[in-house]
């Protein structure tokens, strides 16, 4: 089997890179080693970046996004039992994001792959990326029993932090920077309505809590755990009861409480794999960075990686320049580490550490009452959240 890019991974990004390449007119194979309904059932991000939404409805992929995502226009911050509304549109130029499951990506994408696009071959296995320093490497892969080879011109890695695509690179060659955190989350889904229309992210003494949701009678909750957490040492009535606790207003407000569906804990962790090239294998999203989840910027990091890379390959398909694929990982990174810059801020802002003093619990709330009392901080906040320029 031969193909212009061969394409490790069926995930959003993946997926969006194959109809990138395909609006293009440069044929590509994806492999994705699990089967279709484990990859439109998969539970990840669902807060989308205007800069992710567009280049959805560029790609004549976002019919059911536009009928179904909800569209958020600021985020509400909670700390010392006060409320403070961060007004995206007012301070981006009418800047938003949209909540959207990650899943529900990638079944559009899926459908349209596979009334139009190139082939997309599930539970396909791929063992190894081979010969990625020549102008012909190859992506070896189990399929039905059988073990084969695709031929490619460039193989991309969307594969996540396990896959084969970034152990393809020669330790030697790469550096990696990467920090861990004594905390995860708690997160659970429950079939009831939003007590909230916008996202809430709490600061308290008992930790993090952040307010999300699916769809409007879905709501998606989080709660800062010691890391190591095992869900089910939660009941339900204990989360309901620390959320309530968490999201504690002087106004009043009040949390609605619902069946609870799924329960998980999530690690927090920050790392960044440099370079994202290794001759012609090309890493994208969680194959080459993963930043903790409270920027939710993990899904758009990876939508940039890939629009980085069907636009280097136009180019050079049109020009004849390796010039933009050669500028790849430098190209990425810069938009990379401000996304982790972010996410980091965000975290140590509103996550309490377990050996926090009372002068670093102080300084938590002098950050928050300078980002709630300034435009400019509240500018950068705003920016950052809705999205960094793509290349």
């Amino acid at each position: 089997m031969r193909t212009t890019v061969g394409i490790i991974g069926a995930g959003p990004a993946g997926l969006l890179l194959a109809r990138l390449l395909h609006n293009a007119g440069i044929d590509s194979v994806v492999l994705e080693s699990r089967d279709r309904a484990y990859v439109e059932q998969r539970q990840r991000a669902g807060i989308l970046e205007q800069g992710t939404v567009d280049v959805l409805r560029a790609a004549g992929a976002a019919g059911r996004l536009d009928r179904e995502g909800l569209r958020h226009d600021g985020i509400e911050l909670r700390f010392a039992r006060q409320r403070h509304r961060v007004d995206f549109p007012a301070l981006t130029g009418g800047r938003a994001v949209t909540v959207y499951a990650q899943t529900e990506v990638c079944k559009d994408l899926i459908a349209l792959h596979l009334k139009e696009g190139g082939p997309l071959l599930f539970e396909a296995e791929a063992l190894a990326v081979e010969d990625a320093e020549s102008t012909g490497p190859r992506v070896r892969f189990r399929h039905e029993g059988r073990e084969e080879v695709l031929a490619c011109d460039y193989v991309v890695g969307c594969d996540g932090f396990w896959g084969v695509s970034r152990e393809a690179v020669p330790a030697g060659t790469a550096r990696v920077f990467e920090r861990t955190y004594p905390y995860g989350w708690l997160g659970i889904l429950a079939d009831v309505p939003p007590s909230h229309d916008e996202l809430v992210y709490a600061r308290h003494d008992r930790g993090f809590a952040l307010l999300s949701m699916r769809s409007p009678s879905v709501s998606r909750l989080y709660l800062q755990v010691p890391e190591g957490t095992d869900a089910d040492e939660w009941s339900d009535d204990d989360i309901w009861a620390e959320l309530e606790r968490r999201f504690e207003t002087a106004d009043g407000w009040r949390l609605r409480r619902g069946p609870i569906t799924q329960k998980s804990v999530t690690p927090m962790r920050s790392y960044v794999h440099e370079p994202m090239r290794h001759g012609r294998l090309f890493l994208a999203g969680d194959a080459a960075h993963i930043v903790p989840p409270t920027g939710a910027k993990g899904l758009n990091l990876a939508v940039g990686d890939v629009v980085t890379f069907a636009r280097a390959l136009t180019y050079e398909k049109e020009t004849g320049s390796p010039e933009l694929l050669d500028a790849y990982s430098a190209t990425c990174l810069r938009r990379v580490w401000q996304a982790e810059r972010f996410s980091y801020d965000m975290t140590t802002l509103l996550h309490r550490a377990p050996d926090a003093t009372g002068f670093e619990d102080r300084l938590q709330l002098a950050r928050l009452e300078r980002l709630t009392s300034s435009r400019a901080a509240e500018t950068d906040l705003a920016e950052a959240y809705t999205g960094f320029p793509f290349g």
